[in-house]
């Protein structure tokens, strides 16, 4: 990247491209924008065909003999698209690195990077031409779709090949518009279409004169006078509606004093806050306790020394680990460092985004895809201007535009709801790591239930480990019991869903006016539906899975394409009438409990219940401040919420997790035990945690039950180094998905055959191709290739190589879709 002098212009910009392509695109900077260009800065620049947003990652006074490019092959960049870059050279320094080691594309993770809605787009627009309007005239009487699209253009003017497309069809507009244009009966250019985030503005008024009488000055009315003391009881400026709310006035009286010289209508802006009609909670300064104090002194001493850090804090639930984070953030800010904190799941923004605002007011942005785009842009503005120092969101907000970074916070960082799923795949809490470390910045990663990596780099010294062993006022862990389902199959029948333990410990906890928790981790209220005659299931017309019957929109569900569709009469195998809904879901759950129990107030929390904005957290609140009586969900329930007077937690099945083809299922199903256990008796009560299960010797369970972390990684250690899973070796997954089985077949035998011969030295492991657990989503057939290596040095040539050579041999890697540490390889 080039330093420039002042006297020296760039001549060429080096621009990433949000397209799957890892190399970035050279081009010549016209005389106009060699002044204006800087480092992140957006810009429009042709791409074939197309005109692309694209982000400036390299200024050149001249090319570079390396870059092996012919000055007169350039092309010239077309627009600067910003006055001032939106990206900040830590974020370009940052997004290149990840983009580097997930193997992914810079332009994408630099788009990833920045807030929904803010990057503009460009579309394709034709017009007719003066030739085109006499061709006709001449053939008018025609009815082909050629001369239907001329006839539209000359009718409508400017029209996009999105609204042509739309009116005709892709296959007649594209055929018609190429012969017109080619012949020249109608031109082509390319629009930008400004982005969708922009700053809102309102009418609003000012007070220009001193609100009193002058000898010259007519006496102002009993409703001027309203009107000028709401001004100034609002500092002199308010919004043009709020004006005439509080002085109960119209418009016209306002106006009135406009002409008198005494107010001034003018246009502000006006940002938007998520928390602006949010109830924050009192100000509680509490003491700590003796190991809440230890841990928060050695996190201070890292604050004071200004060096990369990062600190493990392995803290039981409700051992106080919100509170040492609140105190590490007034450190920081009182050293004048901005500060970010991550939660993996929008759920837990409310609650801690609340609790920091009431502590540091206006200095807490928060970022979140929950938020509309204008709220979003707004936040992330307030973080990129400086006027907001602490960022709190999900994964996305470890590219928060923060400036001058002293401390970055990941709680419950072991949740797998921190790797990006879809392209550019990336780990939020894994470059939240290595943002620290580019900044020299504290970095600490909280839970009750460490990911095995991060306590094994905590036992290796990569991190130093801190821990909160007890629950704050030494109140105990709650009571877990296993219940075997496998007797209460047999003693109560196929169709209980709930053992006779549980219903009993429902009703002796609500006769005492305690709340409760039951956890499924299924949504819906039947997970498949099945023909006894011909044994058929369901399932999705493009994935390799079950539909799930949602009885409240009496639709059959895939929860990965969301294709949906009605639930037939019968079979659509052998047209039989006898079609049964087995497996239970949070709604079937959620029915039977009503109509067990009439007189609770029971709510539901999955992502179905919950997907109206502001829907969750209404629901939250209202179980926080006990209008609700039980809660049924997901595991949104399952970490971070904190209800004192939650005494039981059920949770009907934990088999499922179990059983997926899965090297992290038991640690998934150990930390959601764990997590949701911790929910209970978190107030002056005790807890009890109720587990219902068909394998209750499994190491996991029972290590859930005891709440014993220590002993279940000794046992998990044991598995992942026994047959080589991390985090004993670096591991990549390598999808090649197409709708063809045969091509995907024929492409992933291709790259087999590539890493192999690379692999010369065997310093890895290959496995596959072969069919993906989920072997076909959204319309495409998936193989699976797995590379182990004992060191990344390693993974990472062996890959590289691999897909070069397979470049050459004319392998698809448009369809290879390559995940750097992946958390699941379903």
């Amino acid at each position: 990247m080039l330093n420039l002098k002042s006297e020296t212009l760039p001549e060429f910009v080096e621009v990433a491209l949000p397209l799957p392509l890892k190399q970035t695109f050279t081009y010549r900077l016209p005389v106009g924008l060699q002044e204006n260009i800087k480092l992140g800065a957006r810009l429009l620049v042709p791409f074939g065909k197309r005109q692309l947003t694209g982000y400036a990652v390299a200024l050149h006074v001249n090319l570079s003999p390396e870059l092996e490019i012919e000055p007169e092959t350039v092309k010239d960049a077309l627009e600067l698209l910003d006055a001032e870059p939106l990206l900040t050279h830590e974020i370009v320094r940052l997004t290149q690195w990840a983009a580097d080691y997930y193997s992914a594309s810079w332009g994408e993770m630099l788009k990833a990077s920045l807030p929904a809605g803010i990057n503009a787009t460009v579309e394709q627009v034709y017009t007719i031409t003066a030739k085109g309007r006499d061709e006709l005239l001449k053939i008018s009487s025609a009815n082909t779709a050629k001369v239907q699209v001329l006839r539209f253009l000359s009718e409508n003017g400017e029209t996009s090949n999105r609204e042509l497309t739309g009116k005709f069809g892709a296959s007649h507009s594209n055929r018609a518009l190429r012969e017109l244009t080619r012949e020249g009966w109608a031109s082509i250019f390319h629009r930008t279409l400004t982005s969708k985030a922009k700053p809102k503005r309102r009418k609003a008024v000012r007070l220009l004169s001193p609100a009193f009488h002058k000898p010259d000055q007519k006496p102002f009315t009993e409703t001027q006078t309203r009107i000028i003391e709401a001004i100034l009881e609002a500092n002199g400026e308010i919004i043009f509606t709020d004006l005439i709310e509080r002085a109960d006035v119209g418009a016209s009286p306002i106006q009135t004093l406009v002409k008198r010289g005494v107010l001034e209508v003018f246009v502000q802006e006006v940002l938007r806050d998520p928390l602006q009609d949010a109830i924050l909670p009192d100000l509680l300064r509490l003491t700590l306790t003796n190991e809440q104090t230890s841990v928060l002194t050695n996190i201070q001493k890292a604050l004071a020394a200004e060096k990369y850090q990062a600190f493990l804090l392995h803290g039981v639930t409700g051992s106080g680990k919100t509170e040492v984070y609140i105190r590490a953030m007034q450190t920081t800010l009182e050293k004048g460092k901005s500060a970010l904190m991550m939660v993996p799941e929008i759920a837990l923004t409310p609650v801690f985004s609340r609790r920091l605002r009431a502590v540091f007011g206006d200095a807490v942005a928060i970022l979140h895809s929950n938020l509309s785009i204008g709220e979003r842009f707004d936040e992330w503005r307030r973080l990129r201007s400086g006027k907001a120092r602490i960022a709190i969101g999900t994964r996305s907000a470890v590219f928060a535009p923060l400036k001058n970074i002293g401390l970055i916070i990941v709680d419950e960082e072991h949740d797998g709801s921190y790797r990006q799923s879809e392209m550019p795949f990336y780990h939020g809490r894994d470059i939240a790591i290595v943002r620290s470390n580019f900044a020299d910045a504290v970095i600490v990663l909280g839970s009750a239930t460490p990911a095995l990596e991060s306590f094994h780099n905590a036992q290796n010294g990569k991190y130093i480990y801190l821990t909160l062993p007890n629950r704050i006022g030494n109140r105990p862990l709650a009571r877990a019991e296993l219940i075997d389902m496998r007797g209460v199959f047999k003693t109560a029948g196929k169709d209980s869903i709930f053992a006779p333990e549980l219903i009993e410990a429902i009703e002796e906890t609500h006769s005492k006016g305690e709340q409760s928790i039951i956890l499924l981790n299924r949504r819906g209220f039947s997970s498949f539906v099945l023909c006894r005659t011909c044994g058929e299931t369901i399932r999705c017309k493009n994935c390799d899975i079950t539909l799930t019957f949602h009885k409240r929109e009496a639709k059959l569900v895939c929860h990965y394409c969301n294709h949906r569709e009605k639930v037939p009469r019968v079979c659509p195998f052998c047209e039989s009438k006898f079609l049964f809904f087995l497996g239970e879901g949070t709604e079937q759950v959620e029915d039977i409990l009503r109509r067990k129990f009439s007189n609770l107030r029971i709510a539901r929390v999955d992502r179905d219940s919950t997907s109206r904005k502001h829907e969750l957290e209404n629901t939250l609140t209202a179980f926080s401040e006990g209008k609700l009586d039980m809660l049924v969900g997901t595991q949104m329930l399952a970490k971070g919420h904190d209800f004192h007077n939650v005494t039981l937690v059920g949770v009907i099945s934990v088999d499922a997790g179990l059983a997926l083809p899965d090297f992290r299922s038991a640690e998934r199903t150990f930390q959601l035990l764990t997590q949701v256990a911790g929910r209970a008796g978190r107030g002056s009560l005790a807890g009890r945690v109720l587990i219902q299960t068909f394998y209750p010797e499994h190491y996991a369970l029972q290590h859930a039950g005891t709440q014993n972390y220590d002993e279940f990684y000794a046992e998990e250690i044991r598995f992942r180094k026994n047959l080589n899973y991390p985090p004993f070796v670096a591991l990549a997954s390598l999808l090649i998905k197409h709708q063809n089985y045969n091509y995907a077949f024929d492409h992933a035998a291709i790259l087999r055959e590539c890493l192999e011969k690379v692999n010369a030295e065997k310093n890895c492991i290959i496995l596959g191709p072969a069919p993906a657990p989920l072997a076909r989503l959204k319309g495409e057939h998936r193989l699976q290739i797995l590379v182990k290596a004992r060191n990344r040095r390693h993974l990472r040539e062996t890959l590289d190589f691999a897909l070069s050579e397979a470049q050459e041999k004319f392998c698809d890697l448009r369809i290879v879709y390559v995940e750097i540490d992946p958390v699941n390889l379903l």
